[in-house]
């Protein structure tokens, strides 16, 4: 199954960060220089008022990763921690990405505040965490539902464990909850943007000609329309990036079956990955997740 470019991919897997990039939503409400943005995004989920934009301390960790995506946004305000996802395709286990994320998160601030004391015989305060997916995939989901981790752990003699994550998922495509949109305009634009791009899909060559005549269709009213017009690159690729990574998760659930007919469904799973592979369309860590393997255990039964 070794191929000249699998062996291209899966060196590019080691030596670059090329496959982890921004998404466009970590692009608008991730901004050091947008934090009115973020702001307005966090008074609308918490029902909230804050007024100044400086009160939001970015402390998303940007050399993080974890399954095969860099984490959106993290910031602080007042006591909260706030961490923010955004995912176009259904994923019940964020509550443990979230939880690894926080980890982290929460060891630099320990890191990074001088009045913090590890060691110290009273109890030491730290921000609130506050977990929220912000969801806008093809597959129906409710307004508004939560996620726990404990969901996840295996059932040994009935007992619960002793950690529990939970994550508000809110369903933000275009028309669902629209009292929320309605209190964050940029989020109301954003989700009107992405409902646009994949109405043009349907009707338009390419994908970068659907995803900029989105962005001259939106209305001049638009508050993100400005800083998107500037950077219409760089939003095309994100745009390109996150379409093809939804189609993939498509294409590997349907195709892969199909061929898994002919020639074992484990074979024809692993073909199918490993073609979006060498195309770029997916990471290795994807594949190999996809494929409920570890990437050596992949990396070994597609001929490695």
């Amino acid at each position: 199954m070794e191929t000249e470019e699998t062996n291209c991919a899966m060196n590019n897997e080691k030596g670059s960060n090329r496959e982890y990039k921004d998404r466009l939503f970590k692009f608008i409400f991730g901004n050091p220089e947008k934090k009115q943005w973020t702001l307005s995004l966090y008074n609308a989920v918490g029902d909230k008022n804050y007024d100044d934009p400086n009160a939001i301390e970015l402390n998303t960790i940007e050399d993080a990763v974890f399954m095969g995506m860099k984490n959106d946004v993290s910031f602080l305000i007042g006591d909260e921690i706030n961490f923010y996802e955004q995912q176009s395709s259904y994923n019940p286990n964020m509550p443990l990405r979230f939880l690894i994320y926080a980890g982290m998160v929460y060891e630099r601030y320990i890191e990074e505040n001088k009045s913090y004391r590890r060691y110290s015989s009273k109890l030491q305060k730290i921000p609130r965490p506050k977990c929220v997916c912000f969801y806008n995939g093809l597959v129906d989901k409710t307004d508004r539902f939560a996620l726990k981790l404990s969901d996840a752990f295996m059932d040994v003699d009935g007992s619960v464990g002793d950690i529990e994550v939970e994550v508000l998922m809110i369903n933000i495509n275009y028309g669902r909850n629209k009292n929320l949109l309605n209190k964050c305009k940029p989020l109301e634009e954003y989700s009107w943007l992405v409902a646009k791009v994949r109405s043009n899909l349907n009707v338009m060559k390419t994908q970068e000609e659907a995803i900029l005549a989105a962005i001259e269709d939106m209305p001049d009213n638009f508050e993100i329309k400005p800083f998107l017009l500037v950077n219409k690159a760089e939003v095309t690729h994100m745009f390109i990036t996150e379409y093809d990574q939804e189609k993939a998760l498509a294409e590997i659930r349907e195709e892969s079956w199909e061929e898994g007919r002919e020639e074992g469904r484990e074979e024809g799973r692993l073909k199918t990955l490993l073609r979006l592979l060498d195309r770029g369309v997916i990471t290795l860590a994807e594949a190999a997740e996809e494929a409920e393997l570890t990437e050596s255990e992949f990396i070994q039964k597609v001929g490695r």
